[in-house]
């Protein structure tokens, strides 16, 4: 079940206007989530461990699982999850082709001769760059870490910079093609940059599921693997361009016994959801949604109508609050400039005064200077 962390090819292709981009989250399905907590034990899967909290606002006690170690004891730990980048070409119906592996000098001209797979691998999310938060440097790291860095500050800080979530190592296979079936893709005339597709999240799911992640010989249970699209976006049950089921830029999701988890998202070259640095929002967004809730079952008092949420959410999903919101860019060793999206806190979520984040704040680029607020009715 989906989570809405909440949507004709060529010249005759119909023009579209005012997208918005969201986020879901498949939570954990095919087994338990005591089958979850069993095989991160037994290490058949990522190294995951367990929290609990009671939040000041209802006080009640709530539990939730992250990646990695636990930064509450033994906080100098440092933890590395093998992570494959997988490239999707994806063929549309209509004829539209979306490959992250080709150059496309029209929406990607610099540096010259690039593609959307080689500005993943050389991003801020896969790649250390340093963050300096309100004057505290918490790190040169990915981005990821020094969110989850920055997110228990408090706890970690002491520990000098021996704390860390990283996604190591890093490898990429070959791309995998994807022909997609009549009526669940579509091609559209962007109205920015180039051409979009529309796939349906729901297919999508269940083939990457059953056929795509059972033949990939590099991953298994204890290995992330992260599908790159390329100017591909996902609707619910549909392949329109516009309507609340359009359009979902990315999402996570945990499944079976050992639980595999594993990340989509979309590297947008559009520039309909953001400017052209923000094409790895997406991938920012969902990497740390995956870290702070790889099975998609952490509960929190309810929050929302803030960021993609436009009712309310009980759940840590970091990046949501905060869609549409980004970080201060990085210029990174090749030159490009990147924009990874803003994050918010643990302490936001939970309501805890004082924020056992950095400086106190809420999120980490502080736009969040106090907690969710009260319970959203």
């Amino acid at each position: 079940m989906f989570v809405a962390a909440i949507a004709a090819f060529g010249q005759a292709a119909p023009q579209m206007k005012g997208p918005q981009g969201r986020y879901a989250v498949v939570p954990l399905h095919g087994t338990t989530l005591n089958e979850a907590r069993i095989s991160a034990a037994a290490a058949t899967t990522i190294p995951m461990w367990d929290y609990s909290v009671t939040s000041p606002l209802d006080g009640v006690q709530y539990s939730g699982t992250m990646v990695g170690r636990s930064p509450f004891f033994h906080g100098a730990r440092t933890t590395n999850v093998p992570t494959v980048i997988v490239p999707v070409e994806i063929v549309m119906p209509d004829g539209g082709v979306f490959d992250p592996t080709v150059p496309d000098p029209t929406c990607l001209p610099s540096p010259s001769g690039t593609t959307a797979l080689a500005l993943v691998q050389q991003s801020p999310v896969l790649q250390p760059a340093t963050y300096t938060l309100g004057g505290t440097i918490v790190g040169t790291t990915q981005y990821s870490d020094a969110f989850q860095r920055s997110n228990f500050w408090t706890n970690v800080s002491a520990t000098g910079d021996r704390y860390h979530t990283m996604l190591s190592p890093v490898t990429t296979i070959g791309k995998i093609t994807v022909n997609v079936t009549a009526a669940n893709g579509m091609t559209y005339a962007s109205g920015g940059c180039g051409q979009i597709g529309v796939m349906d999240i729901n297919w999508w799911q269940t083939y990457v599921e059953s056929n795509i992640i059972p033949s990939l010989r590099t991953v298994n249970p204890t290995i992330m693997p992260v599908f790159v699209f390329y100017n591909v976006v996902m609707a619910q049950g549909t392949t329109s361009l516009t309507g609340s089921s359009c359009c979902i830029l990315g999402y996570h999701s945990a499944f079976g016994t050992p639980v595999q988890t594993y990340s989509v998202a979309d590297f947008d070259a559009t520039t309909l959801f953001g400017p052209a640095s923000s094409a790895i929002s997406a991938l920012s967004h969902e990497v740390a949604e995956w870290m702070d809730d790889p099975l998609g079952t952490n509960l929190t008092p309810a929050w929302g109508n803030i960021g993609q949420a436009t009712a309310c959410q009980n759940n840590l999903e970091v990046g949501d609050p905060l869609s549409g919101t980004f970080f201060p860019s990085l210029v990174m060793s090749n030159g490009v400039t990147y924009t990874p999206q803003e994050l918010a806190f643990f302490s936001w979520f939970y309501r805890q005064s004082p924020s056992i984040g950095v400086k106190g704040w809420y999120s980490d680029n502080g736009t969040f200077t106090t907690g969710a607020g009260p319970v959203c009715m």
